[in-house]
């Protein structure tokens, strides 16, 4: 404990008193840890993530600074859903999915964000099927991958 391990005062042989100690450590400024500078988060500040269900593809884009979805786009919104049961389109094949890709390119150029980073590990997704629908109808859109 801190109060045994006080040693004896030079000057007056004493023990040093806690008070004594703690008025010592309240002046001390410990410097911050170093740490590493965050410039990948700023090169590549948008990141577009996809999941897919058995049933419906969602495409989003987050912001990672302020760890926000920038955009969004599925195939659970109301509007392309009606759109798709009128002309009797299913919306969990490819077809679906680069419509999806079309339609977040859109938005994305809206919002004025001209470049998305693709993060994707091999084991979750291969650039096959949906993911490169998605990935190629955003590039047909005029939206830069990183």
């Amino acid at each position: 404990m801190i109060v045994q391990n006080l040693k004896l005062n030079p000057i007056n042989n004493k023990e040093d008193s806690l008070l004594d100690y703690l008025e010592c450590t309240e002046n001390m400024v410990i410097p911050p840890p170093i740490r590493p500078d965050k410039i990948a988060t700023f090169l590549k500040p948008y990141i577009l993530k996809l999941h897919f269900t058995n049933k419906f593809v969602n495409a989003q884009v987050f912001h990672v600074p302020s760890s926000t979805v920038a955009c969004a786009a599925s195939t659970q919104e109301k509007a392309l859903r009606l759109n798709m049961e009128k002309t009797q389109e299913s919306s969990r094949d490819v077809r679906a999915a680069a419509k999806i890709g079309k339609l977040l390119g859109e938005r994305l150029l809206l919002k004025d964000i001209p470049a998305v980073s693709v993060v994707s590990s091999n084991k979750e997704h291969r650039y096959h099927g949906k993911v490169k629908a998605v990935i190629d109808s955003l590039r047909n859109t005029g939206v830069k991958l990183l």
